[in-house]
């Protein structure tokens, strides 16, 4: 490069986030989705958290990493849909350069995260119905929480590496990045300089969230399905499918889009902007719903919950009954 461009190669303040300003027609209706997707999503996995937080009777391990999905759902929403938000709906969209990097942060972290927990969640469920006895002594409270501290922290390193190189690009001319959020392939494509460092940096970590993770998934509902083929009863099959069912839909769900958008060539299609549309702003708010819609042990928590407060209303209006009585035969 030569001097002047090495000079504009620093990074820059702002972005420009050019969203579906292709679809102009588009973003009022898309506004209306994304900001009701978005109170749902708070809504939904919020109450997953504090539902397992005041019912002793789901403080399982499945739960226990459901609510660790919860709040990498929490983190990635409110780390993404308030800038689409804002630029759906004003004529003026930028991003600052602080505001870009923490999207790319959390991004990589969450999303890294979930895609481990879930290799998680099915190595747990193979374990519940492939080693039904001796779940207990290997689901152990303490080794849920060392793995559930792994996913965090290893992803974590991940994270702060790709937000660093990223933060270093030599990034020249435009700064206007064709997507809805900062996304670490498209500020490559920005670059005037030698990216080999970040694309080698994706390729390394592509390998065990495209790869691993789902192989893991795979392996496990393998070993789940022979498990459950050689079940004798037919209620004792569909017991065993039901408790991996909403398991399984959410993987389908989460290593679909992702196998599409990040193990294929990078592209700036609109297909592709709306497959990470979908990918960051409806699945956050379809986990809850499926766990919640699919899941019995859920559903009766939510039962307990409303007949205590049912009961503790109708206790306190029978105890203010007497003192209304009495101010009523004073008044006489």
């Amino acid at each position: 490069m030569g001097a002047m461009e090495r000079e504009n190669a620093s990074f820059p303040n702002t972005f420009v986030l050019l969203g579906f300003s292709e679809f102009p027609w588009l973003e009022r209706p898309l506004f209306a989705v994304v900001l009701v997707s978005y109170l749902l999503t708070l809504m939904g996995n919020s109450s997953i958290i504090l539902l397992s937080l005041v019912d002793p009777r789901i403080q399982t391990p499945m739960y226990f990493f459901l609510d660790n999905l919860s709040l990498l759902d929490l983190g990635l929403t409110c780390t993404i849909v308030p800038q689409l938000l804002i630029n759906l709906w004003g004529a003026q969209k930028t991003i600052a350069a602080w505001g870009c990097i923490t999207q790319v942060f959390v991004f990589c972290w969450t999303t890294s995260t979930e895609s481990a927990l879930l290799a998680v969640m099915a190595i747990d469920r193979y374990v519940a119905i492939c080693r039904p006895l001796r779940y207990t002594v290997i689901v152990r409270p303490s080794v849920c929480v060392q793995m559930a501290v792994a996913s965090w922290s290893s992803n974590l390193a991940n994270a702060l590496l790709q937000a660093t190189l990223t933060l270093h690009l030599p990034l020249c001319e435009h700064h206007t990045l064709d997507h809805f959020f900062c996304e670490i392939p498209v500020l490559i494509s920005l670059a005037c300089g030698d990216t080999s460092a970040n694309r080698l940096s994706i390729t390394l970590v592509s390998i065990p969230l495209g790869i691993v993770s789902p192989l893991l998934v795979i392996i496990s509902y393998i070993f789940i399905a022979r498990a459950v083929l050689k079940l004798p009863s037919a209620e004792g099959r569909h017991k065993a499918l039901s408790t991996c069912s909403s398991h399984l839909l959410v993987v389908t769900l989460y290593f679909g889009p992702g196998i599409y958008l990040y193990l294929q060539p990078s592209s700036k299609s609109s297909q592709a902007k709306f497959m990470s549309f979908f990918y960051c702003v409806i699945t956050p708010v379809l986990n809850p719903l499926i766990y919640t819609l699919r899941n019995k042990d859920v559903k009766m928590a939510w039962k307990r919950i409303l007949q205590c407060q049912g009961g503790a209303k109708s206790l306190k209006a029978r105890r203010s009954l007497p003192v209304s009585r009495a101010t009523a035969s004073t008044q006489q």
